[in-house]
Formats: C-alpha cells, structure tokens, sequence
C-alpha cells in the first residue's frame, strides 16, 4: 500500500515537473505561474523526500536528476523575481546535489557551476566573506581557476580586497551570464554607498562632476546619479556647482584632570597601607 502511494507521488512530481519546465522555457516564462507550480513540487517532494535525496545511492538515478532540475528552475526563478532569500534557500538543497551524491555515475548537471558562481557572488554582495572563502574551499582547484562561472566571482573577490573598484564596475560589463547583472548590480550599489559615506566623511564640499567620477557614474548616467544625490540628501549649489556636505557640531569633551590626579593619588595611598 505505501509503495503504490510512493509511486503515485513520484508520478505526480512527474507531472507537476513537465508542465513547470514547458513554463520555464517559454520566452519568457509566466513567473507567476512557474511559482504557483515550484510551490506545489515542493509540497509534493517533502511527502516522500528519501526517494529523491542524492545521498542515498539506493535511489533511482532519475528521480534524483528530477528533483536537482526542480531546485535549479527554483534558483533561476528566484534571480528572475529578485529574490536573494529564496536563492539562498535554492542553493542551501542543490548543494547536495552538486557537491556530495553518492553517485559516481550521475552526469553533472549544464547549471553546476553557474549556479555555484552565482551563489559566490551572492555572498560577496551580502559582504559575507567568511562564507565565500568556506564554500570555495569546497571546489576544485581546476574549477576556480578556469571555469569561467567561478573565476568571475574569484576574481571580483580580489579587485575588492586590492581596493580597486575600479575593476569591479568594469567586471560589471563582462558578466559570464545575464544572472550575473542580479548580484552584481547589489554590489555595486554597495560599493558605491560605501564610497558616498567616505566622501561625505572626508570633504566639506566636493565637485558636483569629482563626486559623479568618484561613484563611478558615467557620462549617460547623469539623470541616475541626480537621483542617487537627491537619495542620500546631499546640497549641490547651482552658483558653484559644488556639493556641500552637512557637518555635525563637535561637542569637545573637557577631560576632568584634576578629578584623574586626585583619583590616581588615592589608588597610590591605598596600595601603599596594603603593602
């Protein structure tokens, strides 16, 4: 009785499966449709999930492969709705999938490794560094060295630690796929908040066109950084084109000397009577 409901379950999975991935492939895809069908595959997946785990080597190839083509569509559609926590809770499931299956015949899936770029650059953009170099650790040596969709989050992780933001908005023209422009733009956005809160630590006032080259906003790009200078409240005055920066008044703290000496005089007196 509970393997003829197993096997209706897996038939259904089946099913909801196909229609998910004629979605997927139409240009472009209902979105909200493919969500509508990922929410009930993984309804469907939690009722019998020890027959698509990839850690049980007991399991049919194919309903392994089925499922690890269910969680890639999910991380795919989460990067097309913007979704960086569902991504991340994607990710978390393939992980298994890609990195420790059981096995040894299972062919490697034409996502792998543009999925597991992208996940590098997603903790990258959420400044988590620390679990960027863990779940590098995990790849090969081949891997981050020449697969493109991993030595483009290498690499961006390395202009960050020289400092050379320069390159990363540069690296932003030459993505290894269109998913790339979700994390990077995250980024960047970063990177230049970042840059803005230097600026205004730094200067009194600054060029309205220096501030705009600092941002790295180019030339085509002088109605978003407008909008950018109107976000963050900051003063261009027309007269000299010039951007002031609002100073907070210094209250000067006046150290209590004398009460220090008196204090330090007593500590004295009361080591001495101890001794």
């Amino acid at each position: 009785m509970a393997a003829m409901a197993t096997a209706a379950n897996i038939g259904a999975v089946n099913n909801i499966y196909a229609k998910l991935s004629t979605e997927w492939d139409k240009k472009p895809p209902n979105l909200d449709e493919c969500g509508r069908l990922l929410n009930a595959l993984k309804v469907k997946l939690t009722q019998c999930p020890m027959n698509f785990l990839a850690t049980n080597s007991e399991n049919d190839k194919r309903n392994v492969i089925l499922a690890r083509g269910v969680l890639e569509i999910g991380a795919q559609w989460a990067i097309e709705t913007k979704d960086a926590d569902a991504f991340e809770r994607y990710m978390a499931q393939l992980k298994p999938y890609y990195l420790d299956y059981s096995f040894d015949d299972l062919e490697e899936s034409t996502y792998k490794h543009q999925l597991l770029g992208l996940n590098l650059l997603r903790l990258l953009a959420q400044n988590k560094l620390a679990d960027f170099h863990t779940e590098l650790e995990l790849l090969s040596t081949e891997d981050i060295q020449k697969n493109v969709y991993i030595r483009h989050p290498v690499q961006i992780e390395q202009y960050l630690m020289e400092g050379s933001y320069n390159k990363v908005f540069t690296a932003r023209g030459n993505i290894p796929a269109r998913s790339y422009g979700f994390f990077m733009e995250i980024l960047l956005k970063t990177i230049r908040d970042e840059i803005a809160r230097c600026i205004e630590k730094a200067y009194e006032k600054i060029s309205f066109h220096e501030a705009r080259r600092m941002l790295f906003f180019n030339q085509d790009a002088v109605e978003s950084y407008k909008e950018y200078v109107k976000q963050r409240k900051w003063v261009c005055n027309a007269q000299d084109d010039m951007i002031h920066f609002q100073r907070e008044e210094k209250v000067e703290e006046v150290v209590p000397a004398k009460d220090l000496v008196e204090q330090a005089i007593s500590y004295a007196r009361e080591l001495e009577m101890i001794v």
